[in-house]
């Protein structure tokens, strides 16, 4: 648990966590610095919530760091950000690895650069056998392009297009959909994030800029979910 995080029984600890990380740069703007300095602040805020996450025994934390709108944006902020994950990641990958965190990535790679493509697979394949947080990068990715290439790839095998076929082809098809989905920043849409996933997603939206969600924020984010009732489309039960 982290020092902020109230009692909670486990059965109320989501098993799994997305995140759209919104606000870096409204946050440096503030600042009157650059939007590179809110990226980087950006980062050290991942860093947080993941460690806050393995303590809180969240078993999967999937954070949306770069998705396919992104690449609309000016040319020097996307070589930025594609510069910031490379060093993020060679940084980061050993202590990852030594806390048991496995890591991957989803989205679509192809335009990538061709180092950090490779970071990213040598990353996948050396914490694969971990049995700790699972922490899953969306970087590239779309929801629509996850459907997209799920019907694609059922196609292909000519297999009917059945929602339970499309949900065994989606690239996290392994996992749990999300039982909560933060959104920092203030705003109020899913922008492409996991949207067959989130069908039932309890969603906790704060305006509270990325940089500045720390551990209890974190911490009311899971009590907040901890008092949900999750009924799926179901009537309360008779008190």
């Amino acid at each position: 648990m982290t020092k902020d995080l109230p009692n909670l029984p486990d059965l109320r600890i989501p098993a799994h966590v997305a995140v759209i990380m919104d606000g870096n740069g409204r946050w440096a703007k503030q600042r009157l610095r650059p939007r590179a300095f809110g990226h980087q602040a950006g980062v050290k805020s991942a860093r947080r919530i993941v460690r806050a996450s393995h303590k809180a025994g969240v078993k999967a934390l999937t954070l949306f760091a770069f998705s396919q709108e992104n690449w609309q944006r000016p040319p020097t902020e996307v070589s930025l950000l594609m510069g910031l994950f490379v060093r993020t990641l060679s940084r980061e990958i050993a202590s990852l690895h030594k806390n048991g965190v496995r890591i991957r990535f989803i989205g679509d790679h192809g335009d990538f650069p061709a180092g950090l493509q490779t970071l990213m697979r040598d990353a996948e394949a050396l914490t694969l056998a971990n049995t700790g947080l699972h922490l899953v990068i969306a970087v590239g990715y779309g929801g629509q392009w996850d459907i997209a290439q799920a019907a694609s790839s059922l196609c292909r095998d000519g297999l009917p297009i059945t929602p339970a076929a499309i949900e065994s082809r989606l690239v996290v098809a392994d996992l749990p959909h999300p039982d909560l989905l933060i959104r920092t920043g203030g705003e109020k849409r899913l922008s492409n994030f996991l949207i067959w996933q989130l069908a039932y997603t309890e969603l906790h939206l704060v305006d509270t800029l990325w940089p500045d969600f720390d551990d209890s924020a974190f911490a009311a984010a899971l009590s907040w979910y901890a008092s949900r009732d999750r009924r799926y489309g179901r009537v309360p039960e008779a008190s």
